[in-house]
């Protein structure tokens, strides 16, 4: 058993949850056991990650998108539902959203880079002031075919859509998890040969076409899947907690 708090303040510090700005509230949102022994991991707070971490015993929940986005203007409905679960099961949930984007080492875009063996070179993905990503480059240049399919094998997914807009092959590369489709114009501009994101919006598909940047959506899901796994051993080594990973895919 370790005390809430002491994994809480750890992981305050180690996120550096408090440094950025962002519309999550990162941290602690809701409040549950003291003591911790199992931890579950998830990339979003709703019903069937909470129904799933109970079944798994946990005693607290991290998850990359959590419920207080600004502030809760009524506790009704699926708010009132998803406080009163976590609350009747003494369930701590634990929000890292864009700190867990951008963190140098579990971050979901560090991770992204790593699953085709590259390594951060120049900082990235400018929002709201702050570089939350990274451009990298390959040794040897790749064709587009080909990086899409190493991810979808390490993704472990059949959502991943390649759109060929640009250079054949591949050197390149700046990446943002999730709905990343705001740093295209950055991508165009800093030369980048592949961008890959999460999800490719309608609205994104003729700036990047016509700026000849081809585009990678690996799924808002599946891309941010990534930080969560990845602070798990963190956590179990420091704490000796029993981890899970609750996987919830949406397809998205």
């Amino acid at each position: 058993m370790v005390n809430r708090d002491e994994i809480v303040n750890f992981l305050d510090e180690y996120l550096n949850v408090l440094a950025f700005p962002d519309k999550s509230r990162n941290g602690l949102q809701v409040e549950g056991k003291e003591e911790v022994e199992k931890i579950a991991f998830a990339v979003d707070a709703c019903m069937d990650t909470f129904i799933k971490a109970r079944a798994f015993g946990a005693d607290m929940l991290i998850v990359h998108h959590g419920l207080i986005w600004g502030g809760i203007e009524y506790v009704r409905g699926l708010v009132q539902k998803r406080l009163k679960f976590l609350l009747e099961n003494e369930l701590n949930l634990y929000a890292a959203h864009l700190p867990l984007d951008l963190h140098p080492e579990v971050g979901n875009n560090v991770q992204l880079l790593k699953l085709l063996e590259l390594e951060p070179k120049e900082p990235f993905g400018s929002y709201n002031g702050l570089s939350i990503s990274y451009i990298s480059e390959f040794d040897e240049p790749k064709p587009l075919p080909l990086v899409a399919q190493i991810l979808v094998e390490k993704l472990k997914t059949d959502y991943v859509k390649a759109y060929e807009f640009g250079v054949e092959e591949i050197r390149r590369v700046g990446v943002v998890s999730g709905r990343g489709g705001f740093a295209i114009p950055e991508a165009i501009e800093k030369g980048v040969n592949l961008f890959i994101t999460g999800e490719f919006l309608h609205d994104d598909y003729h700036t990047a076409k016509e700026g000849r940047l081809s585009v990678i959506a690996a799924g808002h899901y599946a891309s941010e899947t990534l930080g969560v796994k990845a602070l798990m051993p963190v956590l179990r080594e420091k704490f000796g907690v029993k981890t899970v990973f609750i996987d919830n895919p949406t397809g998205l």
